[in-house]
């Protein structure tokens, strides 16, 4: 017996997702939880700053017009999808996280001159000794989820990519009354995991923070025993 696999995370990359999950076999539930949105922002002078970092492809998907006058500075990213966005958009990448983005700020060196281009739901890096500078080019709004559609994920594999949606997820599952305890949750990290809670069903963390990680552990986890 195979579990369908719900995929939680914002669009575009809920649907690129569920196509991964369908090229394998699998079923998939597309469930976004939030929608990505632009906001309104200035690009502070770039001569402040000796590093772009970028914590998500959403930061060049929607900074719109403002991001012109950055480009010219090396661009930190979170993970691949980040980079490939940034130099989709005309940036040069310097370096390729392999975890989120606090491991990645804190690899920067004390007084390194960080533009950090954020969401403006967000957890602000602590303990870093690089000087960082936020400014918020997108929201996240979360979306509202009838009844129905959450009452077709009981028995499934929940695939999370952040704690938002970790803490997001659980609300509705038990706004809906759903049993925590028929749900298995692939996270793409351990801090996810740990918004998530207790009571699941099984909660296991991907290896590495990558969605094919993330896909293939949801894959494992949606085969029960015969």
């Amino acid at each position: 017996m195979r579990r369908p696999l719900i995929v939680l995370r914002p669009e575009p990359g809920n649907a690129r997702t569920a196509a991964a999950i369908e090229a394998l076999g699998g079923k998939a539930i597309r469930l976004p939880l939030f929608t990505i949105e632009p906001r309104p922002w200035e690009a502070p002078d770039p001569a402040a700053f000796d590093v772009l970092l970028a914590t998500s492809a959403n930061a060049f998907r929607h900074g719109g017009g403002a991001l012109a006058g950055l480009r010219g500075l090396p661009v930190w990213a979170v993970g691949a999808t980040t980079a490939e966005a940034a130099k989709a958009t005309g940036f040069t990448v310097a370096r390729i996280g392999e975890g989120d983005g606090r491991t990645l700020a804190a690899t920067a060196p004390a007084g390194l001159r960080m533009l950090h281009l954020a969401g403006k739901e967000r957890i602000a890096p602590a303990g870093i000794a690089a000087i960082i500078t936020t400014r918020s080019v997108y929201a996240a709004p979360p979306i509202d989820i009838p009844a129905t559609a959450m009452a077709g994920t009981a028995g499934g594999v929940a695939m999370l990519y952040s704690t938002r949606a970790a803490r997001r997820w659980a609300e509705l599952v038990d706004l809906h009354r759903l049993p925590r305890d028929t749900i298995r949750l692939a996270t793409i990290g351990g801090a996810v995991a740990t918004a998530a809670g207790d009571g699941w069903d099984r909660v296991v963390a991907a290896p590495v923070p990558t969605d094919a990680a993330v896909v293939a552990l949801a894959m494992g986890l949606s085969i029960d025993a015969e």
